[in-house]
């Protein structure tokens, strides 16, 4: 186990997706939802009492479908927060995330989701799964070369023809940048994604580099019971990257 007193996690998030029912129009709707969002949040208001309705729960129910629409909180902008719109559940921490307490409060969530749904074990077809981690370390794209970094800090060497810079009209060194890879995961049974892509922490320019495994509708589980062992699976793969990745010169950086 790594400690890290300076971890470049931004947000955890746990994503849980059921599948929707087609009207005879063709519309992709959850019959159950508006059922559900008031159950959920009885259920939950002791540990989340703090309730936000977003913006999207305005949108019509023929288009809102996975769309989040309301948020539950300890406090206002505390975290860590559930979040639900129709077909979609999720979990979100950020830097006071441990993988001990979120594990909990996944199964907190999923206890909470098949206890309310109604006739949960007829009616709750699980569809997707998902475990993402958002990381950012800072970086001056203006002035420094972002392949050199991922090559020196994380042994990912990206080479473009350097034929193209010859006559010096385009600068080398890359300003904009977003790679995505996407492979196959045994363990758990998925989709191992990466992503590599400027952005900003704290008003600071950032290398965002994601890491995401997702469940394909073939393998997705459809109990607690599975859907954990998946997500225990997910966390393992996850953290097995982030240590090989920051390995050296990194890992120093974020103690």
């Amino acid at each position: 186990m790594i400690e890290l007193n300076n971890p470049p996690l931004i947000e955890a998030i746990f994503e849980l997706r059921w599948n929707l029912q087609e009207t005879e129009q063709g519309i992709k709707k959850d019959p159950n939802y508006k059922l559900l969002v008031g159950r959920i949040f009885e259920k939950v208001k002791t540990k989340y009492p703090y309730y936000e309705q977003l913006p999207t729960a305005n949108i019509p129910d023929e288009i809102a479908g996975y769309i989040i629409q309301h948020r539950f909180r300890k406090n206002k902008d505390e975290w860590p927060l559930i979040q639900i719109g129709p077909g979609i559940i999720t979990l979100n921490d950020t830097e006071k995330y441990l993988w001990v307490n979120f594990r909990e409060k996944i199964r907190y969530l999923l206890e909470t989701l098949f206890d309310t749904y109604p006739d949960a074990k007829s009616n709750l077809g699980v569809g997707g799964l998902l475990l993402r981690y958002i990381d950012a370390v800072t970086f001056d794209f203006d002035n420094n070369d972002i392949l050199t970094f991922l090559k020196e800090n994380f042994k990912t060497e990206i080479n473009l023809y350097q034929e193209l810079f010859k006559d010096k009209e385009v600068n080398k060194f890359p300003t904009g940048l977003d790679l995505k890879f996407s492979f196959d995961s045994k363990k758990p049974k998925g989709k191992m994604n990466l992503r590599f892509a400027r952005g900003k922490k704290k008003e600071e320019d950032a290398l965002i580099w994601e890491t995401i495994v997702q469940s394909i509708p073939e393998n997705t589980p459809n109990n607690k019971n599975d859907i954990e062992v998946w997500t225990n699976d997910a966390h393992d793969l996850t953290k097995d990257w982030f240590c090989k990745f920051i390995k050296g010169k990194l890992q120093e950086r974020f103690k």
